[in-house]
């Protein structure tokens, strides 16, 4: 018997993240050239970081020999100011992704479940399953979020409930008052995750203050990152904001210094840098309405999105995206969130964008 059968029956039925395909290994497989390629698959911010934050990163190069804040003091200080709540309801991760799997962590383990939205993030049946718990899926409602089916769900033992919004991969989005509602409507035993990793994304009349329930219903933890309008997905940063009973139990299963000081450095110039935050919403905004448009001149069905992303059916998904793979754009298959006729596509800078248009086109002759 190999040392590998030994684990855990539940570790060793995970399938692995599929991240989007890097475009060194589409340049090695196809023989392209890496300048002549369009990622258009990671929901990344296509104006990269802001100047702000790149030269507080490199500022903090200067110390790269010390260990960094542990507690993060100062970009907990800033998001205190920023949201106006206390120091202990902040907790900091290596991504959004690390929040979600510290909430899992804590609260999860053989005997108990978490439900979560068919179609909704892939991170949550991989926390779930990595700490022993049992995965509640509830059929979604027009590819997004059934809430009343999901509290219909919940069982003796459930004490996590995911949300996404809006939600990856569909872009589908909940009003603030049907999350309200529903919070209201859930055991105040059960954790409910809101994943709001697309916030920054939404329009003013989509916007709700999450943030402002928290007094009243201490089993929320909001959960927001920095890799997506802030461009700082390679450096890996998230946070959450909760109650400090449930911040408390997530820094203790927390690795230490889980969030490196290059990190921290530019989180917190970025987090001040709202000039650059509302020119990434700009260009996501005339963006989704190119590929929309062209999206419609196709004849193609897609999802309205309320992300950095929109998700269309081509119907042989696999083949079209070889065909897109061929000419030197990435975009993401989707078949393992059981939608295998679709493709999501990010929103991309406006040549970027037209690159993919014209490349679909060709791929759809």
């Amino acid at each position: 018997m190999s040392v590998a059968s030994r684990a855990p029956d539940y570790i060793r039925a995970i399938s692995p993240y599929q991240p989007g395909k890097p475009i060194g290994e589409l340049a090695r497989e196809m023989g392209l050239s890496e300048a002549g390629i369009v990622k258009l698959a990671s929901n990344e911010n296509p104006l990269g970081m802001s100047a702000a934050a790149r030269e507080a990163a490199v500022a903090a190069l200067g110390d790269i020999e010390r260990y960094p804040d542990g507690n993060g003091y100062d970009l907990k200080a800033a998001l205190s100011k920023k949201f106006g709540v206390a120091l202990d309801t902040l907790v900091l991760g290596n991504g959004s992704n690390d929040v979600l799997e510290l909430a899992a962590r804590a609260f999860l383990a053989p005997g108990r479940s978490a439900v979560f939205a068919q179609h909704a993030f892939a991170v949550y049946p991989l926390a779930t399953n990595a700490a022993g718990g049992r995965c509640i899926e509830v059929p979604a409602r027009h590819f997004g979020h059934d809430l009343n089916a999901m509290a219909a769900a919940i069982e003796e033992d459930t004490r996590i409930v995911f949300i996404a919004n809006p939600n990856n991969p569909t872009g589908t989005l909940l009003s603030g008052a049907a999350i309200e509602a529903f919070l209201a409507s859930v055991p105040s035993d059960v954790l409910v995750v809101l994943d709001e990793a697309y916030t920054e994304y939404l329009a003013p009349e989509q916007r709700y203050d999450s943030i402002a329930w928290l007094p009243r219903f201490p089993n929320l933890l909001v959960s927001r990152t920095f890799s997506k309008a802030y461009g700082l997905a390679g450096l890996r940063i998230g946070y959450g904001i909760g109650h400090p009973d449930v911040v408390d139990l997530m820094n203790r299963v927390r690795q230490p210094f889980n969030v490196s000081s290059i990190a921290l450095a530019a989180a917190t110039a970025a987090l001040g840098d709202t000039e650059f935050l509302a020119r990434s919403a700009d260009i996501n905004a005339r963006g989704m309405a190119q590929i929309t448009a062209a999206l419609a001149e196709l004849g193609l069905e897609w999802i309205p999105s309320a992300g950095n992303f929109v998700t269309f059916k081509v119907g042989d998904a696999a083949g079209i995206n070889m065909a897109l793979l061929r000419q030197g754009v990435i975009v993401r298959p989707i078949a393992g969130y059981g939608m295998p006729a679709w493709l999501r596509v990010t929103i991309g800078l406006p040549e970027e964008n037209a690159r993919f248009i014209d490349a679909l086109k060709n791929a759809l002759k």
